[in-house]
């Protein structure tokens, strides 16, 4: 016990002082169209209702119309160049499509929710420029407030020169600038009640959310999709009473890939269970069936790193970059710490293989392994489980229905207590 003891501190001593790598996003940034938030959801928050670009190569102006004057905070970012505006959090009813085609200086813009608080809207830009005026007007004879951002074209050496570490947009004290906000409850460190619960914690993480849509397909959002499934495993999870279920995001909020980790590190989760609905580019056919992901230095197959990469930029799709953490720590603790992880995640997934496989389509590969950043807890055994492909029409019948949701709930379910009951009785054998 003393042994396990020493080797959680040193574990935890070890990844707090590693270094981290700065981590270089893809040039290759989707703009993903974004969804209006709910009405009701955001009835108390300023509404944009129109946004649109002027201008050319040289000048570019974008308008956003919005019914009360609002305060924001307007940044640039090389590599790939792109414009950062944060704002407090807005109710986005803008048409569907906006922000798929640029003008200008702006090859294409997205925007939607950050954080509890606080929205983003991020400019993918055609080279470097610069913000030569930014400011909100206020509403007036009749016109909605708008927020208004005028770019102009600048050189590499003048743009890289502007970028100033403190200039560099941060997600919490950005936001924290324009409108107090709180960080979701479920990144907090366990309270001292959630300690005495004493049962196995489960982290249900929903991809994508907020400003990042994921993949979309007929009107139908990733990020949507796998929130009602997330939910519903939830519920499911909970009405067994057997197990306390962590959620990484609840609502359309965007979570940053290393705070969903740390989700499942500070609760000491038993396992993580990250959900995804991926879409196959055109070019590489059509592909069917749930599938189901682990961590690996080296992925499967083409297809596995396909995902893992596209995965792996969610951050740059919000518009920031977020430290990684090192894949390859010294100490033999933690290396131990992560091979033991790994088998019980593998168990995991030939476990849940064989009881979706009963109920719902799997892939014709139905387990396949990635460099996934959101599996890399090095002491919570995670998974990444595709439970179709929006691309897929079979498919995506399936992920909106709510038979087909029950089914596959039920047997996600089954494996988690299937598997967390043999663990438990394991544990307590050998104490």
């Amino acid at each position: 016990m003393a042994s396990r003891t020493n080797q959680r501190v040193l574990l935890g001593c070890a990844l707090l002082c590693a270094a981290v790598l700065p981590w270089a996003d893809s040039s290759r940034l989707r703009a993903a169209e974004s969804q209006p938030q709910p009405a009701v959801a955001a009835a108390n928050f300023p509404i944009a209702s129109a946004a649109r670009l002027a201008g050319d190569g040289k000048q570019t102006r974008f308008i956003l119309d919005i019914n009360q004057a609002v305060t924001f905070r307007a940044v640039t970012l090389a590599d790939p160049y792109r414009v950062v505006v944060d704002v407090p959090q807005v109710n986005f009813q803008l048409p569907a499509g906006t922000g798929a085609a640029g003008r200008g200086l702006v090859k294409a813009f997205r925007y939607g929710l950050v954080m509890p608080g606080g929205s983003r809207i991020v400019f993918d830009l055609t080279g470097p420029a610069k913000i030569a005026k930014s400011y909100v007007v206020e509403a007036a004879n009749g016109q909605p407030a708008r927020l208004v951002l005028e770019l102009e074209e600048a050189d590499r050496a003048a743009f890289v020169q502007a970028l100033a570490p403190e200039n560099r947009p941060e997600l919490r004290p950005t936001i924290a600038e324009a409108q107090p906000a709180t960080a979701p409850a479920t990144t907090a460190p366990e309270t001292a009640q959630q300690k005495a619960d004493g049962r196995p914690v489960v982290v249900i993480d929903p991809g994508h959310g907020g400003i990042d849509n994921g993949t979309q397909s007929s009107g139908e959002s990733e990020k949507n999709l796998v929130l009602a499934f997330g939910l519903a495993l939830r519920d499911k999870l909970e009405k067994a009473g057997k197990y306390r279920v962590v959620m990484t995001r609840d609502d359309d909020t965007f979570i940053p890939l290393n705070d969903r980790t740390k989700i499942a590190r500070n609760h000491k989760a038993a396992l993580f269970v990250s959900i995804h609905a991926d879409a196959l580019p055109r070019a590489e056919g059509d592909a069917q069936g749930a599938t189901i992901y682990t961590l690996s230095d080296k992925a499967s197959d083409a297809e596995a790193q396909r995902l893992a990469d596209a995965e792996n930029r969610a951050d740059a799709i919000a518009g920031f970059n977020l430290a990684e953490e090192p894949t390859d720590v010294a100490d033999i603790l933690i290396d131990l710490t992560q091979r033991e992880t790994r088998t019980f995640s593998n168990r995991f997934a030939r476990l849940l293989m064989g009881e979706m496989k009963s109920t719902v389509r799997m892939h014709k590969h139905p387990l396949k392994s990635a460099g996934f950043r959101v599996l890399k807890a090095p002491d919570v055994p995670s998974v990444l489980v595709e439970i179709g492909y929006v691309s897929n029409k079979g498919d995506l019948e399936h992920l909106v229905s709510e038979g087909w949701r029950s089914r596959a709930v039920g047997s996600m379910a089954q494996a988690i207590d299937g598997f967390l009951t043999k663990r438990m009785a394991t544990a307590g054998s050998s104490n």
